[in-house]
């Protein structure tokens, strides 16, 4: 059974700091690709962050600096560390995964930036 379960989101200043954590099943998190995206009210899901199993990163423009994005494998959890935060930060962030043809989603954890 895959799971994915976010943890760490919260209500923070601009400016301020926040670590994500993403608990995942070693049948999704072994020797794949662990991603942040997040969704902001009306707005489409967005890639902000993606590690490797070998811990090559990719990051959105713009986060680019600011967030980082580290993964444990064995302890079979991705974190996403996010500094300087922006009000426009604000948004609901999941981890995902693929396998096969389906991506897996976990249930999200509200961020939010007060200006």
């Amino acid at each position: 059974q895959v799971q994915l379960v976010e943890s760490g989101g919260g209500l923070v200043q601009a400016g301020g700091s926040l670590r994500l954590s993403c608990a995942a099943s070693a049948s999704i998190f072994s020797n794949n690709v662990m991603a942040w995206y997040r969704q902001a009210p009306g707005k489409q899901r967005d890639l902000v962050a993606a590690i490797a199993s070998g811990g090559t990163t990719t990051y959105a423009d713009s986060v680019k600096g600011r967030f980082t994005v580290a993964r444990d494998n064995v302890k079979n959890t991705v974190y996403l560390q996010m500094n300087s935060l922006k009000p426009e930060d604000t948004a609901v962030y999941y981890c995902s995964a693929a396998k096969g043809l389906r991506r897996y989603w976990g249930q999200g954890t509200q961020v939010t930036v007060s200006s």
